[in-house]
């Protein structure tokens, strides 16, 4: 037996990657009958048997049902990736934005109807809802520390922590939109939406709400 082949023997693989491979066959048993029956049928009781595991593995692994249905969402809604060049003006970034998120749009048909049933399912569980916002805080947190990093790259159009989240606000509403009225939202659409972006200006002033 060579070296390679003794690295990796089952027998010698550490306890941590048996315990992620039995985390991730649980969550494609649950993102598999979520997609057959969808959430509020899916039972714990059911993913343990697709998943060939006892409840109690599914409890070892999750804090709740909540927990298990949170975590499906990253396993089959695929992110928006923008490949950015070094020294890229703002522009530059929203182009390539706006070509990621129409890349997007194709990997995600496949699962958008799971996407919304899941939106829909978590607007009723407050503690779903509240993990959802937790963790969209976090992403936007690293991010809008990315954005800071290449403010010197050019000016940005509103402060880093703002523009994370119209950014994803964009690229989420836009995809949504796509998926019930794909003729509509074409990529001149996608397109323009980036460019109104990049053509604000910094010195325009932050963005106050209308008097009331």
């Amino acid at each position: 037996m060579t070296a390679d082949a003794e690295a990796e023997s089952p027998r010698r693989r550490p306890k941590g990657d048996k315990r992620a491979r039995t985390r991730a066959r649980i969550i494609q048993a649950a993102a598999e009958l979520v997609r057959e029956n969808g959430f509020e049928a899916t039972t714990v009781q059911a993913v343990a048997q697709r998943a060939g595991v006892s409840n109690g593995a599914i409890y070892g692994n999750f804090k709740d049902r909540d927990d298990l249905f949170g975590s499906i969402g990253p396993t089959y809604w695929p992110r928006v990736q923008p490949t950015f060049a070094p020294n890229s003006t703002f522009d530059e970034k929203m182009r390539a934005m706006a070509e990621a998120t129409i890349a997007a749009f194709h990997a995600r048909r496949p699962m958008g109807a799971d996407r919304l049933s899941g939106m829909a399912y978590a607007l009723r569980n407050q503690s779903l809802l509240g993990r959802m916002q937790n963790e969209a805080a976090e992403r936007y947190d690293l991010a809008a520390e990315w954005w800071r990093s290449v403010e010197d790259e050019g000016p940005l159009p509103m402060p880093p922590a703002l523009l994370v989240r119209v950014l994803n606000a964009l690229t989420e509403g836009l995809t949504l939109q796509w998926l019930l009225t794909p003729e509509l939202i074409t990529d001149d659409v996608v397109y323009a939406a980036f460019a109104a972006l990049a053509s604000a200006r910094a010195d325009a002033g932050p963005v106050r709400r209308p008097s009331a």
